[in-house]
Order: C-alpha cells, then sequence, then structure tokens
C-alpha cells in the first residue's frame, strides 16, 4: 500500500469530528486511547492550544500526525531544518476536516541540516522566502506562527541580540502577516547562552506573541521569573526540553517519571502547553495520560529520584558555565546537546549532521586534561569526559 493510500485508509478507518472547538476522536478505538484532556489559552493569541502537544522533530509518518489530531494534539511545532517534518505535516494537512482547528508552528530557517536559522543581516526577501518555503511543504496559506530559532547559542549576546531585532526580520514579518500568511511571531531558546535575559528583552519589546523557553525541573531557576512577566503582558508560554534528557527512570512503572516531568512543567500557569517529540504512536500512548493531570507529592519524589540517579550526568543544556573556561571556546553545550538529540532522541542522523556543521567540535579536546571545564562545572559532571564520548559518538573517530 502506497503512503497516500494509507493515508486515506486511516483517516477512513478514524473519523475526526469537531466537538467544543476542537477535532477529537470519534471512533472505538480512539475512545478507549489516551488522549489531551485539557487546552489553555496561549496568551493574547486567542488560540488555546493543547497542554502535550506535537514536536514534529522526528515524524516518519503523516498518519502519525492524523492519529495525533484524532488524540486531540491541536498544536505542532515543525521546522525547515527538521528534514521532512514540514512535508509529512503537508501530508496530512489536506485531509483534515478543519485547518483552522490546527494551529502550525514552524521557523525563520532554511530546508538544511539544523541549525538552519537564518543569519542576522538576512534580506527581508530571504525571511519571505523561507516562509513561503514552509507554506509550500506544508500545503497551507498561512503559519499560525513563526519562530525566530535557537536565540542564545551564540556566545556574544549583541549578536544574538541583533538576530532577535533584526530589522529585515521585522519588517519580513509586518509583510507577511498583511498578505495573511503568518499570525504570530515568537522566539524560542535552550541557552546556553543568556536564555533568561534575551527573553525577557522578547517579552519587553512588544514585538513577540509567544515564547519557547528550555523549561524542566533539573534547570532554568530564572525561566519563572520570564514567564511571569510575559504573562502579564499577554505573550504566550510553550515548554521545550521538559523531559531533562529523558533518561531511564529507574523505576519500574512505564510513563510515571515522564508525567511527573510533564506535570512539572505544567503546575506553572503562565505555560500554556509543552512540546515533546513524538516518533511513533507508542510516544502518544506514553506522554498523553498525562495531560490535565494535577502534580502530586509521589510526582515531586519520582522527580527528585530522577535527579538523583541523572543529576551528575545530565548536562543543562541551558546552562554553559564550563564554557567560559575553556581555552579553545569548544561549543560545549551545543555538542552536549546534540549528543542528547542522538542518545535519548534516537536522532541521530540530525545529531550527527548538526555535529559536522559546528566550526569547531570536540576533536578540540585531544590532548587536555579538561580541568579547566570540570572545574566550571557546578554539578560535577566529567565534561572532559563527556565531550570524548560526544565525539566518538557523533563523528565515529577516535578521541586519544
Amino acid at each position: 500500500m502506497k503512503r497516500r493510500d494509507f493515508i486515506k485508509s486511516s483517516v477512513a478507518m478514524a473519523t475526526v469530528a469537531t466537538v467544543a472547538g476542537h477535532i477529537t476522536p470519534s471512533n472505538a478505538e480512539t475512545e478507549q486511547k489516551a488522549g489531551v484532556k485539557n487546552y489553555r489559552p496561549l496568551g493574547n493569541t486567542g488560540m488555546k492550544i493543547s497542554d502535550i502537544s506535537f514536536g514534529a522533530g522526528k515524524v516518519p509518518s503523516a498518519s502519525l500526525i492524523l492519529r495525533a489530531v484524532e488524540r486531540g494534539m491541536n498544536y505542532f511545532d515543525t521546522a525547515p531544518d527538521y528534514g521532512t517534518s514540514e512535508a509529512l505535516i503537508g501530508e496530512a494537512l489536506p485531509r483534515l476536516p478543519d485547518r483552522g482547528k490546527i494551529y502550525i508552528a514552524s521557523k525563520f530557517c532554511q530546508p538544511k541540516p539544523y541549525p538552519g536559522h537564518l543569519p542576522t543581516g538576512s534580506t527581508q526577501q530571504e525571511y519571505m522566502a523561507a516562509v513561503e518555503g514552509s507554506l509550500k511543504r506544508l500545503h497551507t496559506d498561512y503559519l499560525d506562527v513563526v519562530f525566530v530559532h535557537g536565540i542564545g547559542e551564540n556566545p556574544d549576546f549583541d549578536k544574538e541580540r541583533q538576530r532577535l531585532f533584526d530589522e529585515n526580520m521585522l519588517k519580513a514579518f509586518e509583510r507577511l502577516k498583511q498578505d495573511g500568511k503568518v499570525r504570530f511571531l515568537a522566539v524560542s531558546s535552550h541557552g546556553p547562552h543568556n536564555m533568561e535575559r534575551l527573553l525577557m528583552e522578547a517579552v519587553n519589546s512588544g514585538h513577540f506573541q509567544v515564547i519557547m523557553p528550555a523549561f524542566n525541573f533539573m534547570k532554568f531557576p530564572k525561566v519563572p521569573e520570564v514567564i511571569q512577566a510575559a504573562s502579564k503582558k499577554g505573550v504566550g508560554v510553550v515548554a521545550m526540553k521538559t523531559l531533562a534528557g529523558a533518561k531511564e527512570s529507574g523505576v519500574d512503572l512505564s510513563g510515571v517519571s515522564e508525567h511527573a516531568a510533564f506535570k512539572w512543567v505544567l503546575k506553572h500557569p503562565e505555560v500554556a502547553g509543552l512540546v515533546v517529540t513524538i516518533a511513533n504512536t507508542g510516544h502518544l500512548d506514553l506522554y498523553l495520560p498525562a495531560s490535565g493531570q494535577a502534580f502530586t507529592a509521589q510526582d515531586q519524589r519520582l522527580l527528585d529520584q530522577y535527579a538523583a540517579l541523572h543529576g551528575q550526568d545530565y548536562c543543562r543544556t541551558g546552562c554553559g558555565d564550563c564554557e567560559a573556561g575553556c581555552p579553545e571556546k569548544v561549543p560545549i553545550a551545543s555538542i552536549l546537546r546534540y549528543q542528547m538529540y542522538f542518545e535519548a532522541y534516537q536522532q541521530e542522523k540530525q545529531a550527527m549532521q548538526s555535529y559536522a556543521a559546528l566550526e569547531k567540535n570536540a576533536a578540540a579536546c585531544r590532548g587536555c586534561d579538561g580541568a579547566a571545564c570540570n572545574q566550571q562545572c557546578a554539578y560535577g559532571l566529567p565534561v572532559a569526559a563527556k565531550l570524548q564520548a560526544a565525539h566518538r559518538q557523533l563523528s565515529f573517530a577516535p578521541v586519544t
């Protein structure tokens, strides 16, 4: 069976319907499966998004998008530099009964291996062409949200601030909005440099209607200040990197630690929803039971157990403190984030492509005793050893 035929079959098998403003499952099979239980306002955008939403960085098929919609997900986060993600969503969208009930967020990026961010100084035409390319791949007339993506990856605050407020980007957005091709401007950051400071400037600028910070129970203590400021100004908040590395929980109860991590994020009323990578239907089964659930004392105990197991192994990718001590200026946080994509998210190809695109990688760590970076880590991680392991894994090259 060809993929398009399978998609049609999937739709016929599980007819979707619009109920109470949201597309919900309507057949017996999906009614027995966990679905979204809560939708929250995304700032002043007028959108109400599923509290657990779809991260499409590793989506394998259009049929998985359709099944997520059947389970109540209505917010999909994609990007031109997420491989075939936009094209697969584009196969699914025309088969949904109401495009207006589905929210699509993409990025000002080029369709090349991550990071494909448009650099500061790109022309208005290049920003507009990026969105036009997304619309073509997605088979839609408009994006609900378009992101300036991954702000804070460069340690130079002034340069990142220039990218955040690039005049050509802002003018391109206004022209695209006037043409009905985009609705809201957003910015995302997983650090490691100046994440909270840059996002706070975005919130206070009045240019952005949505922010997406990395936020989890293991790190980012200043993010609550940012999201509270966002809430006061009607700026919507979507959280990412909520699983803190997504390692094994160490307890023999499938899903409970993931649910606890989600509920910890969602207990913050300023957060409209979170995006998590969905790569198969098992992820829908695993994650969606946490939707609409309250955070409990038992959840906190599970998170404490997770932190005790992995606290001295998990790199807080929004931290970056260790980079200040590196004489070679190795982008440590980015390298260890790519390794996390390889190991925990099973995004092996993307992780290796991104690593290969770095101007400097962990090959520079050859012969280094690691004293500088190891001493800078407040969590006691063996940074140098982790970098050497990452280099072997992401490049297949030995490090001696």
